[in-house]
């Protein structure tokens, strides 16, 4: 399932499918911003998602073999909720 489906199963409940596409995309805009501002989104019965920042490491060019310093980076966890991961 992609955006577009979500988009159409909403607009089945919206009047129209414009609408449903803007409600969506209005969604995800949100959890992007809230995400970048360090905040914890969480969606009840379904999990909750936050920022996570990995520490500097050691890395190795495969091609040459050199060892280099890989840089911190920031990725979004998910965590699913006990009644998703339930059913």
């Amino acid at each position: 399932m992609n955006k577009n489906d979500v988009a159409k199963t909403l607009s089945n409940i919206l009047s129209s499918k414009k609408e449903a596409d803007n409600a969506v995309n209005r969604v995800f805009e949100e959890l992007k911003t809230a995400l970048k501002n360090g905040e914890k989104v969480v969606i009840t019965g379904f999990g909750s998602f936050n920022m996570l920042v990995t520490k500097t490491k050691k890395g190795r060019n495969p091609k040459t073999g050199e060892t280099l310093l890989i840089s911190p980076m920031k990725k979004v966890r998910f965590k699913q909720s006990k009644e998703f991961f339930d059913k």
